[in-house]
């Protein structure tokens, strides 16, 4: 990769926020262009900075505007599939930010489901491959939780990891220096429809203890959904508080 590459950001929400500033103020030259879901505060920015910005485009328009331009596609938290033929524009291909720490919890929700089903949780640095979270690793930042964590904790503190790892490797990615590693076997993978079904609580059930509080703070996240049971037609939903005792937590 030569000392200047051409970059196309697909960037969304306050980690795409985020590092679109950083590149924008530290790299620049980097950005050939910034690709949104909508017009927001990250078209605002890279346009305040004269970079083309493409909202939402379909995909045949990237592949005829930036056809043998670009050498790296940098995914800040798009919440898209990068499938081929656009997973082959760039001509070091795609290095993405995912919210777990890979292998486990690829696909959706991996803040709820590393609780549910106490698996190591963190952010991984990775190339795109054909896989959904398949791809080798570039870098990645464990991230210890303990029964003080929810769901809505454990994604705050990956949105600030995520953020704070992208810009420690970024000099090494658009210089092509970098090793990679390959997902070991096993780990875990779900998808968005998950979540909803787990979230249920059957009052007739029997649930282990252990389980069903990792369950229920799990899917404590404010504003958002959490855990429910229904009796009598009427929907009740459930959020927990754990702290330690005789702590400030």
């Amino acid at each position: 990769m030569s000392d200047s590459p051409k970059n196309l950001l697909f960037a969304d929400g306050y980690v795409g926020l985020e590092l679109t500033n950083f590149l924008l103020s530290e790299h620049r030259g980097d950005l050939k262009a910034v690709v949104t879901k909508s017009e927001n505060e990250i078209s605002g920015l890279a346009r305040s900075e004269n970079v083309e910005v493409c909202i939402a485009p379909d995909e045949s328009y990237l592949l005829e505007r930036f056809s043998n331009v670009i050498d790296l596609g940098l995914l800040a938290w798009w919440p898209s599939i990068i499938k081929p033929p656009l997973l082959d524009l760039p001509h070091n291909g795609f290095v993405n930010i995912h919210p777990s720490l890979l292998p486990h919890n690829r696909g959706k929700n991996p803040n709820f489901w590393a609780i549910v089903e106490e698996r190591p949780f963190g952010v991984t640095v990775q190339k795109v491959d054909s896989g959904i979270d398949t791809g080798e690793i570039i870098a990645q930042k464990e991230i210890v939780y303990g029964w003080c964590d929810t769901g809505g904790t454990l994604y705050k503190k990956a949105v600030a990891e995520a953020v704070n790892l992208f810009k420690k490797v970024y000099i090494k990615i658009r210089k092509g220096q970098f090793e990679t590693s390959i997902q070991d076997d096993g780990g875990s993978f779900h998808v968005a429809d998950e979540l909803e079904v787990a979230s249920e609580i059957v009052l007739d059930h029997n649930y282990e203890a252990r389980y069903l509080l990792n369950l229920l703070r799990a899917r404590t996240f404010d504003d958002h959904p959490s855990c429910y049971f229904e009796e009598n037609g009427q929907i009740y939903e459930i959020r927990v508080s754990i702290k330690k005792k005789n702590s400030a937590e």
